[in-house]
This record gives C-alpha cells, structure tokens and sequence, in this order.
C-alpha cells in the first residue's frame, strides 16, 4: 500500500482518502434525515391539542448543561485530532475519554429531560407537537448514543494499535460524525429550544 507521507495520517492512503469522501457524502444524507426533522418540527410545533406548548416544559438548566457538555466535547475531540497529528497517542486518548465522558452526561441530562417532559404531560402520544419533539430529540440522542460506542471502539484499536494510517483515518472520521451531532445539536438549542421557550 502507498503511503503519502506529505499528506496528514488520516489522507495518507487513497482508501483513507476515499474513506473520508464517503464519510462526506453519508453526512450529506444525515442533513437531508435532520433536515427533514427539522421541516416536521416547523410545521407541528403549533399543534399542541391539549397538551403543553415548549415554554411550559422546557427548562433552560438543563438544555443549557446539555449545550455546554457536547460543545465542550467538541472541543476536546478537537484536542484529540490535533494530539494524533503530532504523535502524541496518550494525549489523543485521554481527550476521546474527556469526549465520551462530556457526551454521556449530555445523555444524562437528557434523559432526565424526557422523563421531566412525561412528568409535566408531554409524552409521544400527547399531541403533534411533543411527538415530533421527541422524535427530533431522540434521532440526535440515538445518534450520540452509537457514538459513544463508535468511539470506545476507537479507543480500544488505539490502545491496542497505536497511531497508524488507519486508526488515524477512522479517529478523524469520527471527529466529523461528533462535530456534525454538535451542529445539529446547535440548531435544536435555538430552533427548538430558545424559540420554544420565548
């Protein structure tokens, strides 16, 4: 296999070039499913019925510690990226864990949220509304969730592999996965969440 070593370890190979291509264009398809969501939300968020409308349910501590934890994430996965790129494999491990860790209490705290939101009445089969605002919060939660697992993998090829042209590839292709949950998550805080509670 032909490695170029004027390219970054994750460009190195045209497989981990063209790796990173298909990452790309699989997150295109993950725009278009958010996107979608995010039409469905627009157009429901008024149908309440008899239910709570989101300035009834939200709270804004917890939506404010999600966003501070899978923010703060994003920069750590940032720190680690930037630790395998200078060769420094215990540093890029310890900020996947810090990322891992931050994204789990993001989970926490948003489980906590659903449970708060069927306390104060809003389940899935409450109305339109707090249907697609589950299904929304959900399909993002899911998708943290299998990067948590995503990730520990990552990690164990790490410890077990070290820095090579291949964890390295899939190390940086997971940065962008992680990245793009933090933008999606970006668009729920202010569309769903600060509009909500105005």
């Amino acid at each position: 296999m032909k490695i170029n070593h004027s390219q970054p370890l994750e460009y190195s190979t045209e497989h981990n070039r063209f790796s990173i291509l298909g990452f790309w264009i699989f997150l295109g398809a993950e725009i278009m499913l958010f996107g979608t969501l995010f039409a469905s939300y627009f157009v429901l968020v008024d149908h309440t019925g008899n239910g709570p409308v989101g300035a009834e349910i939200f709270e804004i501590t917890p939506i404010l510690m999600e966003t501070i934890f899978l923010l703060t994430s994003s920069f750590t996965i940032g720190l680690a990226i930037h630790a395998m790129r200078v060769g420094k494999q215990k540093a890029m491990i310890t900020f996947f864990i810090i990322t891992l860790l931050l994204g789990m209490g993001f989970l926490g705290y948003e489980i906590y949220d659903f449970f708060m939101y069927v306390h104060e009445g809003a389940t899935i089969q409450t109305s339109a509304f707090t249907a697609i605002l589950f299904l929304t919060l959900g399909t993002h939660g899911a998708h943290v969730t299998f990067g948590l697992f995503w990730g520990s993998v990552i990690i164990t090829q790490l410890i077990k592999h070290g820095i090579n042209y291949e964890t390295a590839n899939k190390s940086f292709i997971f940065s962008l996965y992680w990245h793009f949950l933090d933008v999606v998550w970006i668009f729920i805080f202010s569309f769903v969440f600060l509009k909500g509670m105005m």
